[in-house]
């Protein structure tokens, strides 16, 4: 017998075992529970509707839409989204990438906001974006903006650097902080910060 499995002096060995496996089964109960809370909250989160609602700041459109129910994205509203973040400089529109508006969504629950984004900055054409890139105002020549896959935004009733952190947190894509323009960057490529 080694030392491990022997008992203790005065104790006998039927109550020795059955307590390390209380002990264990009880470790193991502590471990899972949060994970099948967070599942029941997952699975909660997975059938709700998700809801955003936008203000162009360059053309005063407004837009409150749910734009998914669920893993499903609502077509109609995706297209109304497309519209509302055209190129507002020429009229030009763009598919926007439904995780782009997740991010969105996310960020605001996670601000606890309930103002609409005021947009500055959706979809930008190769054009509007060549233009920009020459006077100098600080846009990337490959700007994810021309793919639909970034936005520049604020909201009124969320500190700009609240709305950076809370966009940084999701590490969900990059986060550019314009606190001179007051407007936060977010997009859906690779995680960066600037």
């Amino acid at each position: 017998m080694s030392l491990r499995s022997r008992p203790r002096p005065g104790a006998t060995p039927n109550l020795v075992q059955p307590s390390r496996r209380r002990l264990l089964t009880a470790g193991a109960a502590a471990v899972a529970a949060p994970m099948l809370i967070f599942a029941r909250r997952s699975s909660a989160a997975a059938t709700s509707p998700r809801m955003l609602a936008f203000r162009h700041t360059h053309t005063g459109e407004s837009l409150s839409v749910t734009f998914a129910h669920g893993a499903r994205y609502v077509a109609d509203a995706l297209e109304r989204v497309n519209w509302l973040l055209r190129d507002f400089r020429n009229g030009a529109v763009q598919p926007i990438d439904p995780q782009l508006l997740d991010q969105l969504y996310s960020v605001s629950m996670l601000t606890g906001s309930r103002s609409p984004y005021e947009v500055i900055s959706g979809y930008r054409s190769p054009a509007t974006n060549e233009a920009l890139h020459r006077r100098g105002r600080g846009v990337a020549t490959k700007s994810l903006h021309l793919e639909g896959r970034a936005i520049d935004v604020r909201l009124p009733d969320v500190p700009l650097a609240d709305l950076r952190d809370a966009a940084m947190s999701l590490k969900a894509g990059g986060v550019g902080y314009y606190a001179e323009s007051r407007f936060v960057h977010l997009d859906t490529g690779r995680v960066r910060r600037w």
